[in-house]
């Protein structure tokens, strides 16, 4: 057996949630280690603050963001897909990427944009070059808001780590995922639901393309003017919570591991109405909150299932929660309690509530790293290739 011919490089998903586990452990925990004063981040052109957005969307959100659609575009449009050299090349520039933004500062100028910009870009391009070339076989026609969604990342990161536009791409950057979330929710929930309870939920191609326009309109939301991202807010999470009334929530939220996926549909509604009630200045509460209820309530609910299953399914294993993957889950949602939650209660607290947020993370992606990384490095127990 050659070096890219070992399993870990036979599918996307194997190295990247690797990386994931291991992101989701280190960057919170490094994070909170900032804010206490006990970490310093190296010298750099960009703030501390600029640095943990970047990370946990463009580190730890995309390691599972590409795992997850250099996975399953291959099966939308039934080709083998990207393996070896292409995804070891792939994860040594996410590796680069996080090295340079950690001690890239006192690079020249040209080095650390390379080396900050080659990831996203590569892998922007293969998966767009994926889905345009084979367009004819895509079983899901709406992957054209994934053409138009994933090279729009580009411009969000550079806004990212501007000073002066930090704002404007962490809010673009948030509409981005939000988008790609809403378009696999979509599609997870329909099968799940078909598949454990045997239910069909609303599905209807001009309420779900009216869902979609409008959560790709308001990507741009820092850019519009006030009034049109109010409404346009309001207007979207009325949508999503009509179509909820109509995805049978009571019966998935008896499964913890298809409820965290109506919980995080939901935390994409209050991250909505939160962004509606922040432009008409009405902000009672304490820290960030319409982007930590997306980041905990939707990405920090969805990813661990989703790791879960796929870690499971794509490796030949029935897809069963057992009682380490539920307390999981449980785990997560005690994070989004302590982040979300708590400083609401006792303020005063605020900085011990980042550090047992930050702590549930840590443990969470450690159990999942412990039990599932050995998964991604072994061939399929089905004796299937990939």
């Amino acid at each position: 057996m050659t070096f890219f011919s070992h399993p870990f490089w036979s599918v996307g998903f194997r190295p990247f949630f690797s990386l994931a586990c291991l992101s989701g452990m280190a960057l919170p925990l490094f994070w909170a280690l900032m804010y206490s004063g006990e970490m310093a981040l190296p010298q750099q052109a960009f703030s501390t603050v600029q640095w943990h957005a970047h990370e946990m969307f463009f580190g730890f959100g995309w390691a599972v963001l590409g795992g997850f659609l250099l996975t399953a575009s291959k099966n939308w449009v039934q080709i083998r897909g990207y393996h070896g050299a292409a995804l070891a090349l792939l994860t040594l520039a996410w590796l680069v990427e996080r090295i340079a933004m950690w001690f890239g500062g006192s690079w020249p100028a040209p080095l650390f944009l390379l080396c900050v910009n080659a990831f996203l870009g590569t892998i922007v391009a293969m998966l767009v070059w994926t889905l345009v070339r084979h367009h004819r076989q895509d079983t899901y026609k709406d992957n054209i808001f994934f053409m138009v969604v994933l090279p729009l990342f580009a411009l969000a990161k550079y806004w990212m780590l501007q000073p002066a536009h930090f704002h404007v791409g962490v809010s673009m950057t948030l509409g981005l995922f939000r988008m790609a979330f809403l378009l696999m929710l979509e599609r997870t929930l329909t099968q799940f639901m078909k598949a454990v309870f045997q239910v069909d939920i609303l599905r209807h191609p001009v309420l779900d393309n009216a869902i979609k326009g409008l959560g790709l309109g308001l990507v741009f939301e820092s850019l519009l003017p006030t009034a049109v991202m109010e409404g346009g807010a309001i207007v979207l999470a009325a949508l999503l919570l009509f179509r909820l009334c109509f995805w049978h929530p009571f019966k998935g939220l008896r499964r913890i591991d298809i409820g965290v996926m109506y919980l995080g549909y939901v935390a994409i509604v209050i991250q909505l109405l939160l962004l509606a009630a922040q432009g008409m200045g009405m902000m009672p509460w304490v820290g960030s909150m319409p982007v930590h209820v997306f980041t905990f309530g939707a990405m920090g609910l969805i990813i661990p299932a989703m790791l879960i299953r796929i870690a499971k399914g794509h490796t030949g294993r029935k897809v069963m929660f057992d009682a380490a993957d539920r307390a999981v889950l449980w785990i997560m949602i005690a994070g989004f309690v302590f982040r979300i939650v708590a400083p609401q209660l006792g303020p005063e607290r605020y900085p011990a509530w980042v550090d047992l947020a930050a702590a549930c993370w840590l443990a969470c992606f450690a159990i999942l790293a412990w039990r599932y990384v050995p998964f991604l490095i072994r061939p399929r127990v089905d004796g299937k290739e990939h």
